[in-house]
């Protein structure tokens, strides 16, 4: 759907709430993903990257979370990550909880600031979203592999836009 401007209201409300329930243990709470880069097309979801100490110290952040209403989603096959979702009956929101510092911490970071920054590429990126989802309507696995080649054609060129700005995320969102 088109960008909708109260989706950072949305992200802003839900990092107040978990910044209270995980304080000093969420080294950054940040929105990522589409619904994060103003203008740009998005599937609905908000997506709420927290990044941890370590994946292995679930009881800082697992109890903090499920207290909220989060619901864990123990059989993520993503090893990178712990995955969460919205309360029961409430709008989709994906809670990613990853390693601060770690390739897959950096990686939502570094796509949404480069798109944020760059109008050409975040269009380009909205075109082929909008292209897929109409070939793959009732598909998402083959929605999510055949916007791959573009996701990593973006990443490159925002690994070559860090090298020569020196990007490094700003500060938490939350």
């Amino acid at each position: 759907m088109p960008y909708d401007p109260a989706w950072p209201a949305m992200f802003a409300r839900w990092g107040v709430g978990l910044r209270a329930a995980l304080g000093d243990a969420a080294a950054r709470i940040d929105h990522i993903g589409s619904t994060s880069v103003p203008g740009l097309a998005a599937k609905p979801v908000i997506d709420i990257q927290i990044s941890v100490a370590s994946l292995e110290a679930t009881d800082s952040f697992l109890g903090p979370l499920t207290g909220v209403g989060l619901v864990y989603r123990a059989d993520n096959p993503e090893r990178t990550k712990r995955y969460f979702r919205e309360p029961p009956g409430q709008r989709r929101t994906h809670v990613h909880v990853r390693q601060l510092g770690s390739f897959s911490q950096q990686f939502p970071l570094l796509f949404r600031d480069y798109l944020r920054c760059h109008l050409a590429a975040a269009n380009e990126y909205a075109a082929a979203k909008q292209h897929c989802a109409a070939e793959f309507r009732n598909d998402r696995p083959g929605y999510v592999q055949a916007k791959d080649a573009f996701v990593w054609d973006i990443i490159r060129r925002a690994d070559a836009w860090a090298q020569h700005t020196g990007w490094a995320p700003g500060p938490s969102d939350a």
